[in-house]
């Protein structure tokens, strides 16, 4: 009799195939359906600060804005906790080199009271992101089960002609541009997350403590096994 446990001993499947994401590439976020996604980090208002008048003009320019939406939005607000340790240790090499002891004196006092600050008080920064869809670079015409097999393989989407990904990646770029437009007029400033920016920005969901002990390296100095 075999062993059903030795048999069983294969390697285990990577978790890229349980995730929505197949590839970061071209400033895009490719799905495993073949759809792809444009994200735009944006500026928040303190709406409380606003007089009523001005506030009953926001809420107004946002509802035009949405009437001339022909696609659904999603808005992301991602909470991390603040890291100043590079803030702190530039204080510190300022500290020193200064020459006026007085001075020197006074870096000492402020790195030791934010220092404390922090271990008393857990600080978060919030960061505002518009992900923007576009879904017609899939094949719409698969059946449920071409469909639902497709979100298992990663490697699918990587067969679409190039053709068709600079078709939908034009039409996202005019989207994202005309979302952008809408959001100006709010005075809210968005700006398109390049591919350095998606990976470090989906890396740090996904890993938010691994993030702060190893940062991404930037992709351009990666080196990149080809086939030969």
């Amino acid at each position: 009799m075999k062993n059903k446990k030795l048999a069983g001993n294969k390697p285990q499947s990577s978790t890229q195939k349980y995730l929505d994401i197949a590839s970061v590439q071209d400033d895009l976020v490719v799905l495993n359906d073949g759809s792809v996604r444009g994200v735009m980090m944006i500026s928040s208002i303190n709406f409380d600060l606003k007089s009523e008048d001005e506030q009953k003009a926001i809420i107004g320019s946002y509802v035009g804005f949405l009437n001339t939406l022909s696609h659904p939005l999603q808005v992301v607000i991602q909470s991390r906790p603040l890291s100043i340790d590079d803030y702190l240790e530039r204080l510190r090499t300022v500290e020193k080199e200064h020459t006026n002891e007085l001075l020197r004196m006074q870096i000492a006092d402020y790195v030791k009271f934010i220092s404390e600050l922090l271990t008393l008080e857990k600080i978060m920064s919030k960061k505002f992101f518009v992900i923007v869809p576009y879904n017609e670079i899939g094949n719409t015409k698969k059946n449920f089960a071409a469909r639902t097999a497709a979100v298992f393989s990663t490697a699918k989407v990587v067969r679409l002609s190039r053709k068709r990904f600079s078709e939908a990646s034009a039409e996202l770029d005019k989207r994202c541009d005309f979302i952008g437009s809408g959001l100006s007029s709010l005075g809210i400033s968005a700006q398109r997350l390049d591919t350095q920016a998606l990976i470090e920005l989906y890396y740090n969901s996904y890993n938010p403590d691994l993030f702060q002990k190893q940062p991404l390296e930037d992709i351009n100095k990666l080196k990149m096994e080809t086939d030969v």
